[in-house]
């Protein structure tokens, strides 16, 4: 996302342009964690959610298929696409149908009202760690009183993500979520962190002890591989739940995922 030069302020994108790396799929497990978790509030909307797909990159496959994903939770869903580059915004516009959009923009969000949800992937990968909370502040300002903010990193082909969720009242959970095939250990997650917690998987940190406990239950929950990797994934995570305060429960295990509260994983100060 990216801030550029033209001539009337108020039109003025802000961020920077980013690398637009894009896949189909690439968003499958963030698409379908949002329609299941945050489906109710989308239902309970007066009015059809409007979702936005923030930093799509040079291809739009990511809010085609969110589109698609949403209105399994609900018939209504609209999502606009909002990219930094023109010419990705041009590129997009044949895609275009009903309930799907695309605009030029950035962080300012060109979409009027407030809106159910934000989806920010792979955008603040490329900014400094410091200019995220202001990112975050600034996105949330532009949510409806029970929208959500999900700003997170992901793989080339979406195998492994992590992602922040958010509400009006800043960041609330972290969600770790893998293609169980593909993973050796839970700390291979680490290297997809978001910008918020990727320069703090250090000793001394929070998200840094929470990823050593998880190799740690990943370990002694090796037994159950002959199970099958969703059960072990399972019965580890259920060993986590005894010293950390996760949020969600078998049902979004099976899938792969495990949700943190962010309070248990934010940055020490300093």
């Amino acid at each position: 996302m990216a801030r550029r030069t033209t001539s009337t302020a108020a039109v003025r994108p802000v961020g920077t342009v980013t690398r637009g790396t894009t896949n189909p799929n690439r968003l499958r497990r963030q698409d379908r964690w949002i329609a299941a978790v945050h489906g109710p509030a989308m239902r309970r909307s007066e009015a059809a959610p409007v979702a936005v797909d923030l930093g799509y990159g040079a291809a739009p496959w990511t809010a085609v298929e969110l589109l698609g994903r949403l209105r399994t939770a609900d018939p209504r869903a609209v999502v606009v696409g909002v990219e930094i580059e023109p010419a990705r915004v041009a590129a997009a516009q044949p895609y275009e149908r009903e309930g799907l959009t695309f605009r030029h923009g950035g962080f300012e969000v060109p979409v009027p009202g407030e809106v159910s949800l934000i989806r920010a992937a792979n955008v603040l990968r490329q900014y400094d760690e410091e200019q995220v909370a202001a990112v975050w502040e600034r996105l949330c300002r532009r949510l409806a009183p029970d929208g959500l903010l999900v700003e997170g990193t992901c793989d080339e082909i979406g195998r492994r993500h992590v992602w922040v969720a958010l509400d009006r009242s800043g960041p609330r959970t972290v969600t770790f979520a893998t293609r169980l095939g593909s993973l050796d250990r839970p700390s291979d997650l680490a290297e997809r962190l978001p910008k918020a917690l990727i320069h703090r998987n250090v000793p001394g940190e929070p998200v840094h002890a929470f990823l050593r406990d998880f190799d740690r239950a990943w370990a002694a929950a090796a037994p159950f591989a002959s199970l099958g990797a969703r059960q072990r994934w399972i019965r580890s995570v259920r060993a986590l739940a005894a010293d950390w305060p996760l949020t969600d429960g078998p049902r979004r295990w099976r899938q792969g995922e495990v949700s943190v509260r962010w309070d248990a994983l934010a940055p020490r100060t300093g």
